[in-house]
């Protein structure tokens, strides 16, 4: 069998309605199984004016605003519904690919079970460490045995970093877990497209330090250490600048917590590119990546980074050649310690900053689209494979 042989089901509960590093990963991987001569199908929910077009046939999945406060903007999957069914049906697919244990998410994989179908499961984020954000990590324990009885019940997993993997491993998530890494645009992040006359225009100067925050404006990504962070240089007098980019429902409590910092917004290709490399240092102190894409096009943009030494940025950041890595402690202000104290010398030494800076970028040319794709496609194969061995 080859990938053009192949008919493929993709069920996303957001395929393109919000832009986030885990669609666009889903619109790539599309997008390279059409290029093969593969049929796919995706399923997700439908909103009158999405972020950006999406790559391939979608279909509308019921659905209604998440009920969580500050992350309206995202919809829930309920189910599939008859309309959905009729189409699966006529569409045959030879496997199911889950891209999160919503309701949809396990609707789609009992009708696969019930057809022997094989399913493939790829994880894009921590979804156990949500609810501390949120006053209830009382729950975590819970969502972990849940998360537990879906993934079990598909046939393989992919997750975007070896840390990843092992996480999963060791929460009995699954036996079966490949490498779905993630690429990063070359013709959009580079140090080339630094731009002193942009960093100007936004009130930076050229002896300015400008630390990075990339991403969108929700509590999980880590805004709260990042500020303690932050007001921790302010009170050490290491001089330095914020420059956030990107927006979202927390925009308002950042600002706040953010005195003097400049948010510029959403931005997207050669505008992002240009951003991002007109920082200096990126910060990223968020836990709750598999991967962490805003790495990945910080270190393609010529900055050394400081990252939490959590699943995502462990696999990428080689620490004290291309940035740092701070061990999250699960104490706030031990941790905010600790980035202050990796942030600083790079704030106080432009030569520390050019030399991790052009290192993270080497690195970052080791990571191929094409290349990465093809493991997702030759993973399909080898499942369809293995289920039709066992038929007959």
């Amino acid at each position: 069998m080859k990938i053009s042989d192949l008919r493929i089901a993709l069920f996303s509960g957001n395929y393109n309605y919000t832009r986030d590093g885990a669609n666009q990963a889903l619109n790539r991987l599309v997008g390279s199984l059409l290029a093969k001569g593969a049929a796919v199908r995706v399923y997700s929910p439908k909103v009158a004016n999405p972020d950006f077009p999406p790559t391939g046939d979608l279909v509308g999945l019921p659905n209604v605003p998440m009920p969580v406060k500050g992350r309206g903007e995202y919809r829930l999957p309920l189910g599939l519904g008859a309309k959905v069914r009729r189409d699966l049906e006529a569409f045959a697919p030879d496997i199911i690919h889950l891209s999160s244990p919503d309701p949809a998410g396990h609707a789609a994989l009992r009708w696969a079970r019930a057809r022997g179908l094989p399913v493939l499961a790829s994880v894009h984020t921590r979804f156990e460490t949500y609810p501390r954000y949120y006053g209830a990590a009382f729950l975590e324990p819970l969502v972990v045995r849940l998360l537990r009885r879906f993934y079990t019940r598909c046939d393989a997993l992919v997750a975007p970093s070896q840390s990843m993997i092992d996480e999963l491993l060791a929460m009995g998530m699954h036996h079966d877990i490949g490498l779905w890494s993630r690429g990063v645009d070359r013709t959009i992040f580079s140090s080339a497209r630094r731009d002193p006359d942009w960093r100007r225009s936004i009130g930076l100067g050229d002896e300015d330090v400008a630390i990075v925050f990339l991403g969108r404006l929700v509590m999980e990504k880590g805004l709260e250490v990042f500020a303690e962070t932050i007001a921790r240089l302010r009170d050490k007098g290491v001089a330095h600048r914020v420059l956030v980019i990107g927006d979202g429902p927390a925009r308002g409590w950042f600002e706040a917590h953010l005195p003097g910092g400049l948010f510029v917004g959403f931005k997207t290709g050669e505008a992002l590119g240009q951003a991002l490399a007109s920082g200096d240092v990126f910060f990223n102190p968020s836990v709750t990546e598999t991967f962490g894409n805003v790495t990945l096009e910080a270190m393609a943009s010529g900055l050394p980074v400081v990252a939490a030494g959590a699943t995502g940025s462990a696999s990428l950041v080689a620490d004290g050649i291309t940035g740092r890595l701070v061990a999250p402690s699960g104490n706030r202000a031990a941790d905010a310690a600790a980035f202050a104290a990796a942030l600083a010398p790079y704030c106080a030494a432009p030569a520390l900053r050019r030399a991790h800076g052009a290192a993270g970028e080497t690195r970052a040319c080791d990571y191929s689209w094409d290349a990465i794709n093809q493991v997702v496609a030759d993973t399909y194969l080898r499942l369809v494979a293995r289920r039709r061995a066992g038929k007959a």
